[in-house]
C-alpha cells in the first residue's frame, strides 16, 4: 500500500459525516465530499428519481464504487486530505445490502491506504433526499463499517458525540 496523508470521516447515516467534512473544508482543508450523494445528485439532475438511482443497490453501490477509485487515484499522496468515506465503506454497504463483493473491490482494497480513519457516533436519525436506510439499518451499517476498517487493520479513532466546533478539534487534535 502506499503511503499517503489521507484521513477518512466514515459512520452510519446522521452521523455528522458530511457536517464535519463541510467544516473542515471551510477551515482550508482539502477534502472528498460523499461519493454517493454526488452520484445521486447527478442522477437528480438527470431527472431520475431516488428510486430509480438506489432501485438496484448493487448496480448503484458499484457505480459508487468505481467513482471512489476514480477520485482516490487522482489525489495527491501528500496533501492532506479528508474523506467523507471511502473505498471500504462498500464492504460494509455490500454486507448490509446482501451483495456480493466484486473483485474490483478486492483489488482496490489492496492497494487503499489512509493514515487514520475517524469514526463518528451516530446522532439521532433523521430522513433527507438521499437517505433510504432505516433505522435498523443505519445501526447495523455502523457496525458494519468498524468491522469492515478492522479486517483492514486500519488505526481508528472514535469521534463522540459533540458539537461540531469539538468534532472538529476532535479529529483535527487526532491527525
Amino acid at each position: 500500500m502506499a503511503a499517503n496523508n489521507w484521513y477518512v470521516i466514515t459512520g452510519a447515516s446522521c452521523s455528522g459525516k458530511t457536517t464535519v467534512v463541510s467544516a473542515l473544508q471551510k477551515k482550508g482543508y482539502t477534502v472528498v465530499h460523499e461519493t454517493a450523494r454526488v452520484c445521486i445528485d447527478q442522477g437528480l439532475e438527470e431527472g431520475l428519481t431516488i428510486e430509480e438511482i438506489r432501485g438496484d443497490e448493487r448496480a448503484f453501490q458499484e457505480r459508487v464504487l468505481a467513482m471512489k477509485i476514480d477520485t482516490e487515484k487522482n489525489l495527491d499522496n501528500q496533501e492532506m486530505v479528508f474523506l467523507d468515506r471511502a473505498i471500504p465503506d462498500t464492504c460494509a454497504y455490500n454486507k448490509l445490502y446482501s451483495a456480493p463483493d466484486q473483485g474490483v473491490l478486492r483489488s482496490a482494497l489492496q492497494r487503499c491506504a489512509y493514515k487514520k480513519i475517524f469514526i463518528l457516533d451516530q446522532l439521532p436519525y433523521a430522513l433527507d433526499y438521499a437517505r433510504t436506510e432505516t433505522k435498523e439499518q443505519q445501526d447495523r451499517l455502523h457496525q458494519l463499517l468498524e468491522e469492515a476498517y478492522r479486517r483492514l487493520n486500519f488505526e481508528i479513532v472514535k469521534v463522540p458525540v459533540l458539537s461540531l466546533k469539538e468534532r472538529v478539534e476532535f479529529v483535527l487534535n487526532n491527525v
